[in-house]
Formats: C-alpha cells, sequence, structure tokens
C-alpha cells in the first residue's frame, strides 16, 4: 500500500511539473520577438550582439539604417552626434517593418553615443506605436553602460513597457561570458 501511494504521488508530481513545464513554454510560444538595432560600422559591435540575441530568440530581425550614412572617422561621427542628440534630431531612416503589431516584444539595441541611444534608433522608436508593447534595450558602450537611454526610451514610447537593459563593453562584446550574460537578461525578461 505504502508503495502504491509513493507511485502515485511521484506520478501526479511528474504530472504536475510536465504541466507546469507546458503552460511556460505555452506563453513563450506566444511572445512574438523583434529585433531592432542600430550599428555604426558593418562589422560592429551592437551587430553582433543584435545577431547573438536574434540565434538566442529566434526572432525576426531588422537593421535600423540611415538614409545619410555617419561619417567613417570616429571624431567626425561623434561630433555630428552630439550636434543632433542635442538638438533631438531623428535623421531619416530607410525601410520599415512590416506587420509591426503582430510583435508585442522588441528588443532595441544601440551604440551609446553621448549617455543615450543613437539617434537613428530615437526616429525608429519615434515612427511606431509600442501602445502595449515590451521594450528590452541593450547597449554597447566604452564605459557608460547604458546612460540615459532607458529614460529617453520611455519619453519616446510612453505606452510601452521598458525592462531594465542590458550594457555590454564594446571590448567584450565577443567574450564567451557574454552569451551567458544575454541569456539570463533574456530569461529574467521572459524572452527566450
Amino acid at each position: 500500500m505504502k508503495k502504491v501511494i509513493v507511485i502515485t504521488a511521484t506520478v501526479i508530481m511528474a504530472m504536475t511539473s510536465y504541466s507546469s513545464r507546458l503552460n511556460a513554454q505555452t506563453v513563450s510560444s506566444d511572445n512574438k520577438i523583434l529585433v531592432v538595432y542600430y550599428s555604426w560600422s558593418s562589422n560592429g559591435n551592437t551587430r553582433y550582439m543584435a545577431q547573438q540575441i536574434q540565434k538566442a530568440t529566434g526572432a525576426d530581425i531588422f537593421e535600423i539604417v540611415p538614409v545619410h550614412a555617419y561619417p567613417d572617422d570616429y571624431k567626425e561621427c561623434v561630433e555630428q552626434a552630439k550636434i543632433e542628440i542635442n538638438n533631438k534630431h531623428k535623421p531619416d531612416i530607410k525601410g520599415t517593418v512590416e506587420n509591426f503589431d503582430a510583435y508585442n516584444i522588441i528588443i532595441v539595441g544601440s551604440p551609446n553615443w553621448c549617455n543615450t541611444i543613437a539617434p537613428p534608433v530615437a526616429t525608429f522608436l519615434a515612427n511606431y506605436d509600442f501602445k502595449g508593447k515590451t521594450i528590452m534595450p541593450f547597449m554597447t558602450h566604452g564605459s557608460t553602460r547604458l546612460g540615459n537611454a532607458v529614460n529617453d526610451i520611455e519619453a519616446l514610447c510612453p505606452n510601452a513597457t521598458v525592462t531594465s537593459g542590458l550594457p555590454i563593453r564594446g571590448e567584450n562584446v565577443r567574450d564567451e561570458s557574454t552569451s551567458s550574460d544575454i541569456a539570463k537578461w533574456l530569461s529574467d525578461n521572459g524572452a527566450n
């Protein structure tokens, strides 16, 4: 009789555990995720991060490309970025995301420029309706981490939920430990 009770309890616990995992998978599969990013250079850190996040989530991906490219020279690019950020300029960008309304989690990547998101990212955020969506920001940086990016994203998208951001130092983007940081951040925010 004792064995029957133990076996029955084990079966019930296993079924409950399976049901919980099934519900968690169902919730996760309901999330339609889009990774959106701007990267200054073609082999840039932000692009690399966006690709790693896309691989980890199976999300769709969209690269933000300004109509007029920023200067290749770093100092010239910084000067232009400072002027644009100070003037709240939103440069024109190429392309649009088809079926944007279908996505409920938008993972947004940017280099940290002057302590915030790059102007093309601000353009993207201003061009779409984020009502009811979750925005997960990630940034590559030299030393300033997220800066004011989360607050600036919240100001541009007041009807969205903005999660904690993921700052990754540029020199560490390709480190093995970054993969585990990405995985933890995605898991903590329900995007895996």
